[in-house]
């Protein structure tokens, strides 16, 4: 098995016409992901890659019974994007925009738990079960399907422990990015808990950075689990005040720092690296 998407997955993307919409949902179609539908308001009755495009969700759900949404749609209007796909009942919305106004996103994520829908983001690249589906812009040459879960506050840096786990040709599961922050929809415990309760996931790993609590929250939960998980957090060397990429990698009033969260996760049982090339040695040792 795996978590939140799989082949069955029948995905919406809003914004489909634009440029990074239209690239991606090529991209996504390719690799076998079913885009049954796109939403561009001012542009229903056409198509792009044989995806027939509405100019509204609700309409691209009745029609196509969709059950996950992802916007490409600019910061400004992502909130309006995602609380329309909420609406229309879609289970899980994944929201790639950077730099969406906080009370934008609280507005979005208050919605969301009244409707019961999951937000994936904002700032995500998105989710992967390789060898099934692809909501989102992580490198799928990177990935092969495996039992190892993998889940992440950064794109980027997932990308490069992807690749050091294919090379070792060790598989995943499913690949989550949480985003960037300052605020998020599904956090790591979230995630934790839907892999510790998946049949194939063998094993989690958990990569963090600096800023915020939540690798803090999720060594609680740790400690409640039964599956291992391999951890790496990066920014130890990082000047306090200094935001080092996205909105929460930052260190302030020292709080957020590398060495704390090292600390809670490595008392809660989890197995620390330094670097992404060490990861598969540890995953090859305990499973």
């Amino acid at each position: 098995m795996c978590i939140l998407i799989d082949e069955k997955t029948r995905v919406i993307v809003q914004g489909i016409t634009g440029r990074v919409g239209s690239f991606q949902t090529k991209i996504m179609l390719d690799y076998g992901t079913k885009v049954v539908a796109g939403v561009t308001p001012g542009k229903g009755g056409q198509k792009i890659y044989g995806v027939p495009i509405y100019d509204l969700v609700e309409e691209a759900v009745e029609e196509n019974e969709a059950d996950v949404a992802i916007g490409f749609v600019p910061a400004p209007f992502a909130a309006d994007s995602a609380l329309e796909a909420i609406e229309a009942g879609l289970r899980l919305v994944v929201i790639t925009a950077e730099g969406v106004p906080i009370i934008d996103t609280i507005k979005v994520l208050r919605r969301a738990k009244q409707r019961g829908a999951l937000v994936l983001g904002p700032d995500t690249a998105g989710l992967i079960s390789p060898g099934r589906c692809k909501v989102g812009v992580h490198p799928h040459k990177f990935c092969i399907r495996g039992n190892i879960g993998v889940v992440s506050r950064s794109g980027s840096l997932s990308y490069e422990v992807l690749k050091s786990l294919t090379e070792a040709g060790i598989g995943q599961s499913t690949v989550v990015d949480l985003g960037g922050g300052p605020m998020w929809g599904l956090t790591y415990v979230d995630i934790l808990k839907m892999f510790e309760e998946d049949d194939q996931t063998e094993a989690i790993v958990l990569l963090g950075e600096i800023g915020g609590m939540m690798e803090e929250e999720a060594a609680k939960y740790i400690h409640e689990m039964s599956k291992p998980i391999v951890a790496l957090i990066v920014g130890r060397k990082a000047p306090e005040g200094e935001r080092m990429g996205h909105a929460s990698a930052l260190v302030q009033y020292g709080r957020g720092t590398a060495k704390e969260k090292i600390k809670a996760l490595e008392d809660a049982g989890a197995y620390i690296v330094k670097a992404p090339r060490e990861i598969p040695n540890i995953l090859k040792e305990i499973l």
